[in-house]
């Protein structure tokens, strides 16, 4: 038995050994970046998720700034330089087009705004920015946000509570409540129940088989259009005027944007998936540094206690409220800087290219990972502090090497609406309460910020 034993491991080491051979020379052509490409089919995508910044590091140190692997179901070219990264953000129309995973696309939608390009992508776009472009925050949103933020942590003194748990549920069922307002109440809970599986399976190996996230996103995917679908018909049969986001993309006849159910639904995916994720963790991660940072804490309410004199002490903020604060504006950017809420951008080559001296299929994805970016101390002194004063210089957030909102005909049109909601629950936040953390706080950055154990902060009234 032990003899068996003994030569099946040596057996399975040699399939291992064949297999991982195999895989490299099915990709060794002449020019490519160096790099390995792991297992078929899986690649190096557990390592990629399980390691994120140190994968990154270890690979650079082997084989340079630019390498190949296989991730998320992709032959894809990584790249840490910040010159071929520019390039590659900056020209879609030179055969390097959205990328992104096909779990992504799949589960998000092949038609949402991440995923087209060229005239299919400014439609889009334009029909987003009528949804949640500045004209539309300040006469529309902005109130309604205000309204929630204030009602959200009303009956917070005295408590103990997970920010990183409240502000999911913030980010989320704010965004939610605008997308679909009548009928919010019956359906927000199932809807979040499947859009969770549906975010974690975009970021997984596209396996098709039960008990995988990718299987349970797609699943996922088909309940929410079926709900969807249901509240469309119901409406429709109602004959009801509609105030939200839902009707507007549905469309009437002051619209200019006229979707399809695809495109409908992909972008409410859009919208749910771009500004849940960065506004909670951003949220949570500007209340982790302010308390960290005292200095910067008692700035910010001193910004924000100046509004509230000036004003009722039920009056809501507004736009010019919102504009005249600059050092919030800093702390959120800092906040995106510092905690690397995104880490990178994919792109897909549509044509054979030579970029950097090296040959890129067409097919293959380019993974920019801007995360570096945020720590070079070139562009940002003592990169590893948290130091919001460094973004009063007006400068820097139009900087051409600041990727944290995208880059040129990429940048996010949902920045702005995001800058809003976080400004505005800190605004509510740290006029009304004082807060100090309990327990130990542990923090993964990659491939999402999350704290596992929940970031528990005992609130007091200020």
């Amino acid at each position: 038995m032990t003899v068996l034993v003994f030569w099946g491991l040596i057996l399975a080491f040699c399939i291992s050994f064949a297999l991982l051979k195999w895989s490299d020379l099915k990709y060794r052509r002449k020019r490519l970046p160096p790099g390995t490409m792991g297992w078929p089919i899986f690649g190096e995508t557990v390592d990629f998720l399980k390691y994120g910044p140190d994968f990154m590091k270890k690979k650079r140190a082997k084989f340079g700034s630019v390498f190949k692997t296989h991730i998320l179901g992709c032959p894809t070219v990584i790249s840490l330089n910040q010159e071929l990264n520019r390039y590659v953000l900056m020209n879609e129309g030179k055969g390097l087009v959205p990328g992104y995973p096909k779990s992504m696309l799949d589960v998000m939608g092949k038609t949402n705004i991440a995923a087209v390009h060229g005239s299919a992508h400014k439609f889009i776009r334009g029909s987003l920015l009528t949804l949640i472009g500045p004209e539309a925050i300040r006469d529309q949103l902005l109130p309604e946000i205000d309204k929630f933020m204030r009602n959200f942590i009303n009956n917070w003194d005295g408590k103990t509570i997970d920010i990183q748990e409240k502000a999911i549920e913030m980010a989320f069922y704010a965004a939610f409540r605008q997308i679909i307002k009548a009928e919010y109440d019956l359906v927000c809970k199932a809807f979040k129940a499947e859009f969770d599986k549906a975010a974690t399976a975009s970021l997984s190996l596209p396996i098709n088989i039960p008990g995988t996230n990718y299987y349970e996103g797609l699943q996922a995917r088909k309940k929410i259009h079926k709900l969807l679908k249901q509240i469309m018909e119901k409406r429709s049969a109602s004959g009801k005027t509609h105030d939200d986001m839902f009707a507007e993309l549905i469309g009437n006849e002051k619209s200019r944007y006229h979707l399809s159910e695809e495109q409908i639904f992909d972008q409410i995916f859009a919208i749910l998936y771009s500004g849940y994720e960065t506004v909670s963790v951003t949220s949570m991660m500007a209340i982790k540094f302010l308390h960290d940072h005292p200095k910067a804490l008692q700035e910010l309410r001193e910004e924000h206690l100046v509004i509230r004199e000036r004003k009722k002490p039920e009056e809501p903020i507004d736009w010019n409220d919102y504009k005249s604060m600059s050092f919030t504006r800093a702390v959120i950017l800092e906040t995106s800087r510092l905690a690397t809420v995104v880490n990178g951008v994919l792109r897909k080559t549509t044509q054979d290219l030579e970029l950097n001296g090296f040959f890129i299929p067409k097919g293959w994805r380019i993974y920019v990972f801007t995360r570096d970016i945020n720590y070079d101390p070139l562009l940002y002194p003592k990169p590893f502090t948290f130091n919001p004063w460094r973004w009063m210089d007006k400068s820097l957030e139009s900087h051409s090497y600041c990727f944290l909102f995208g880059a040129g005909g990429r940048l996010c049109p949902g920045k702005e609406l995001g800058m809003v909601k976080v400004s505005t629950f800190l605004h509510y936040f740290v006029t009304k309460y004082r807060w100090e953390e309990v327990g130990e706080v542990e923090i993964i950055k990659f491939p999402r910020v999350e704290v596992p154990n929940g970031l528990h902060v005992r609130v007091s009234k200020h």
